[in-house]
């Protein structure tokens, strides 16, 4: 673990394999009282099953920060890249993920 330094400036390391990142398509957040557990999840197609690939545990303030820096930078990403689309915002996630389905 790394110690603060003098300024109050926090070394952090970072692994290669952490580095690389895992892919997720879907996230499921759930909460009690003191905490905020959101699951990251990986669906593929044709798959009927799908398996929790990280999770990560967060103290109200901390969720509460999270989506105030998540919401920074989409509002940054959109004002270089153009507004992020939602296809049906209502329809929930979507499983077939908009193709054609595959036949052998």
């Amino acid at each position: 673990m790394e110690e603060q330094n003098k300024e109050g400036q926090i070394n952090i390391e970072l692994s290669e394999e952490i580095a690389e990142g895992i892919y997720s398509n879907l996230a499921i957040i759930t909460h009690s009282n003191t905490e905020f557990v959101v699951d990251f999840i990986r669906v593929m197609p044709g798959v009927p099953k799908a398996r929790v690939k990280s999770r990560i545990v967060l103290t109200p303030e901390h969720a509460k920060r999270f989506m105030r820096a998540m919401e920074e930078n989409i509002e940054k990403f959109e004002v270089i890249n153009g507004r992020i689309k939602i296809s049906d915002e209502n329809s929930g996630f979507p499983m077939n993920f908009g193709g054609p389905t595959a036949q052998a």
